[in-house]
């Protein structure tokens, strides 16, 4: 099949994307033999192979299918070849396994009614193939069969081969992605028998998502979710030289990293061992993390406990041991890159935001390609959800791929779920919604055309007299614009029709025919385009009789549909020529959505299902698909919205944090959800607020600390009750205090150039300050009354309570609030003191409050290298404003998931009382 030009995608100057192969049904792994062939493995479990880029046909090489369950994100996830192949001749896959542990498939027959109410288990499988000539020959040799995972999502992940002929493998940890899991959901409950085997309650629970953590757990047997592996291709054994070879379990002998929630990509950097990771996060934080050297040591990511850099407040605050343990031990590997849900990862890009999934991770070899030389040993890098590919290129040649050197390579992809790179040094990627093969070439000189056709009507009764129109063709070339030429062959039959932009043509007789679109640049260069026109036939009509567009469904309620279709030519078709499938649109906001296909059903008429629990923004989408004799098709999509409820959440005293599922937010709030679903709520304690530290007495429904609440029909509020006792101080070890003793220091050295309202300068400090365990050498300066270690993104003018995850974070809020610089107002800094009494001061003098002409105050804040703060106050009057009644005070962590505060609109602050910040090991 020739390549055709598309132009959806926004690429860099000289970059073109091209469509290779078309016709494939959810592809997910993409793998170039060095004899040019090409697999692909399509998530139902058939792997197809091409015997060129220039094969239009493939031929089935395996059928897994029957052993393989295709539901939600489960499937044929992983495929790699032999490093040596074909003289080695086998093709290894890493699929989910349609049955329970200790059951064989099919089971589900990829039918589990409800696969997120925790009762759909199944487990992973890897195993090698044998490859005679383009099909399987020979059994299945399973390698491993374990992964035993009890939700839908977070399966089975990736393959890949490192430069020491090791075979490296990637899995999720099979847990919930809507409620904190960890081993207390399902019917029964824990169905994959975790241990302690039964009901899991905190602190001691080791199951769910903290399955990812099971290595540390040395008592009982360990299991292989969340992990990466090194293995023995041969035998799926532990690879020799693995850290922990010495260890009589089998499983352990084969981690090479653990901690990881939904490694759903693996890429092996060129000529290294290194492994690096898209980790698929969950409320805030996409991962790409990075075992540096797989045989020096296991390196653990930290999930649950972890997401991103920093804590995951859900987890932290249900105060489960495993966590709690890794805070105060050697903690996580941080990743090599994080990105925010809400965040651009580069500046303008045209990348939705929200609802993410790193989806893909390729290298651009070190040396040679064809790609200009700044691409040279990048990494690739593709969100699904967000439908875009990125650059991660290196800052010196040779170097790492730089979270400084970002560039938004491919926006608006194509459902990019695969990244490779394969023939010519070229990048290529699965689209998995459209089930096409996309390559992205460069040409360093004139680029080739993009032809495009509209054509109307392109069916109906013969004869047919088609409008063509091939005007919105293009070409990137400035010399080439509004320079091209048209030859229109009509029938494909090599003559040409016509050589103007527009054009028609009347199809005499039935039969269907391929209209091509030839258009030349003003070198010669061409690009080509089709459209199928079918005189004679007319599409079907298909119709959704039920349910129908005001239908609301609960969790669990089993929804009957039924529909029909009739034809111009055919009449009403029969139920086999009807197709239907069903997703969940799952939305980080209500417009902003991706999709997970859930349940597929052909040549049937009617059927049901069950409705499914899920986070709420979500909704059903049931697509109907008629298709007569001649191929064409119509669809119809039934939007399923749910019924919600709204959950109210409150504190005594208010103005607490609380969990509910992924997030934790000061109350009161509410949250919408879907009725039936199910929701962990956490009330975390200790807490700091208010210079008092609050600890967890009761919730209002007597339930525990953390528990789960089935969403009911009506609108609830859940209170939980505190005692409060003074102190302050944080999980992480931080305590604050205040004092009469320490004078105000002055800084009298540098007045920043900063005038105005809502303005912020970038400083470098004279000495590394830690904070929350990371070390920083700059920070900004803002006119708002806040130290930043990472540039804000904005004024930041309204204060918030701490933590929360959008920026600033990674701060020091001695008085924020909204502040202006007047005419008599300065920002200063000084350096005082000598050797280890050095410390560093950022005064804001005489500055204004806005909204009032007249009112000033002056405050500072004094670091000193072991990481203790002190906040001084001056010029105060007794006004509620100036002490502090609209202002945050406190410190916050990189993440915003973890902070210190000592008082959120609270009057306070006092003339002469400092606040004084402590971190853990501090005298």
């Amino acid at each position: 099949m020739r390549a055709t030009a598309v132009a959806a995608v926004t690429l860099p100057s000289g970059f073109q994307e091209q469509i290779v192969f078309t016709g494939l049904n959810q592809p997910t792994n993409i793998e170039f033999s060095p004899d040019g062939r090409v697999f692909v493995a399509e998530k139902n479990g058939r792997i197809k192979i091409f015997d060129d880029l220039a094969d239009p046909t493939p031929t089935i090489f395996a059928d897994l299918s029957r052993d393989v369950h295709n539901q939600w994100d489960r499937g044929l996830l992983g495929l790699a070849l032999h490093p040596n192949f074909p003289s080695s001749p086998y093709v290894y896959v890493l699929y989910t396994y349609d049955a329970p542990p200790g059951q064989t498939a099919p089971v589900w027959n990829d039918t589990c009614g409800d696969a997120n109410n925790g009762r759909c288990v199944v487990t992973g499988r890897l195993s090698r193939l044998r490859a005679s000539g383009d099909v399987m020959t020979g059994e299945e040799q399973v390698l491993i069969h374990d992964w035993c995972q009890q939700y839908p999502s977070h399966s089975i992940g990736d393959l890949g081969f490192g430069t020491d002929g090791m075979l490296y493998v990637s899995a999720g940890d099979g847990a919930s992605f809507s409620a904190t899991d960890y081993g207390q959901l399902g019917n029964p409950i824990n169905p994959c028998g975790d241990p302690p085997g039964g009901t899991m309650t905190p602190p001691t629970a080791q199951g769910g998502a903290l399955r990812a953590q099971d290595l540390r757990t040395t008592g009982d047997p360990t299991g292989l979710d969340g992990t990466v592996l090194r293995l023995d291709p041969q035998t799926g054994a532990a690879a020799p030289g693995n850290p922990l070879s010495a260890s009589p379990d089998f499983n352990t002998r084969r981690i090479v990293g653990h901690g990881l929630r939904n490694p759903y990509r693996l890429a092996i950097r060129p000529d290294t061992n290194e492994v690096w990771l898209g980790d698929v996060g969950w409320s805030t934080w996409e991962e790409i993390d990075r075992v540096v050297d797989p045989t020096s040591g296991v390196t653990n990511f930290g999930w649950p406990c972890y997401e991103g850099a920093g804590r995951m407040s859900s987890y932290d605050n249900a105060n489960l041991n495993l966590c709690e343990t890794l805070y105060s031990g050697a903690g996580q590997v941080a990743p090599h890159y994080t990105y925010h849900h809400n965040a651009a990862v580069v500046p303008g890009e045209n990348c939705a935001a929200g609802g993410d999934a790193i989806s893909g991770l390729a290298f651009y070899p070190r040396t040679g390609g064809n790609y200009p030389a700044a691409y040279a040993g990048a990494l690739f890098f593709a969100d699904n959800s967000r439908g875009c590919i990125w650059a991660m290129r290196p800052s010196t040649p040779g170097g790492l791929p730089s979270p400084t050197n970002i560039e938004a390579f491919g926006q608006a992809a194509a459902s990019p779920v695969d990244l490779a790179i394969g023939p010519g040094d070229e990048l290529y990627y699965l689209d998995l919604s459209g089930g096409t093969v996309r390559r992205i070439r460069y040409y360093p000189g004139n680029q080739p055309p993009v032809a495009r056709i509209t054509a109307a009507p392109t069916s109906g009764t013969a004869p047919l007299t088609v409008a063509f129109d091939g005007t919105t063709s293009t070409d990137a070339d400035p010399a080439d614009a509004g320079r091209l030429t048209y030859k229109w062959d009509f029938t494909n039959d090599g003559t040409v029709d016509a050589t103007t932009p527009t054009a028609t043509f009347t199809y005499p007789d039935n039969g269907s025919f391929t209209a091509k679109l030839t258009v030349t640049d003003t070198l010669g260069v061409t690009g080509t385009t089709t459209v199928e026109i079918q005189p004679g036939n007319s599409a079907p009509t298909a119709v959704v009789d039920s349910p129908t567009a005001d239908v609301r469904w609960r969790v669990g309620d089993r929804i009957t549909f039924t529909g029909h279709a009739t034809d111009p030519q055919q009449g009403t078709l029969p139920p086999s020529r009807l197709s239907w499938r069903l997703s969940m649109r799952h939305c980080e906001s209500v417009e902003n959505c991706h999709t997970h296909p859930l349940l597929e059903w052909t040549g049937v008429g009617t059927g049901s299902f069950v409705a499914p629990d899920h986070e709420y923004p979500s909704y059903l989408q049931l697509e109907l698909t008629a298709t007569d004799d001649e191929g064409m098709s119509n669809t119809v999509v039934r939007r399923l919205d749910p019924e919600t409820v709204d959950l109210s959440f409150a504190t005594d005293p208010p103005g607490l944090r609380l969990s509910v599922g992924a997030s934790t937010a000061t109350t009161p709030f509410t949250r919408t959800v879907i009725v039936g679903s199910t929701n962990t709520i956490s009330a975390p304690s200790p807490q700091s607020a208010n210079a008092l530290t609050h600890t967890f007495a009761n919730w209002s429904d007597g339930g525990d600390g953390t528990h789960v609440v089935t969403a009911p029909a009506t609108a609830t509020t859940y209170t939980a009750t505190y005692t409060s006792a003074p102190g302050c101080a944080d999980s992480f070890g931080y305590i604050c205090t205040t004092t009469t003793t320490r004078p105000f220091v002055p800084a009298d050295e540098t007045v920043l150039p900063m005038t105005g309202d809502d303005v912020a300068a970038q400083v470098t400090l004279p000495f590394s300050f830690p904070l929350y365990g990371q070390t920083y050498s700059t920070a900004w300066v803002s006119s708002n009354g806040f130290l930043s270690f990472v540039e804000p993104e904005g004024p930041s003018a309204i204060n918030t309570p701490v933590p929360d995850v959008s920026r600033p974070n990674a701060a020091i809020y001695p008085f924020w609030d909204d502040l202006v610089i007047r005419a008599d107002s300065t920002i200063r800094t000084a350096l005082v003191g000598t050797g280890a009494d050095r410390r560093f001061v950022v005064e804001w003098r005489n500055i204004g409050q806005y909204g009032s002409s007249s009112a000033r105050i002056t405050f500072s804040v004094v670091l000193t290298p072991d990481g203790e703060l002190t906040f001084h106050y001056a010029d105060m009057n007794t006004k509620g404003r100036e002490r502090g009644d609209s202002a945050t005070v406190g410190i916050e962590d990189a993440t915003g998931t973890l902070a210190l505060s000592y008082s959120t609109n609270q009057p306070n602050l006092v003339n002469g009382t400092s606040v004084v910040f402590t971190p853990p090991g501090a005298s």
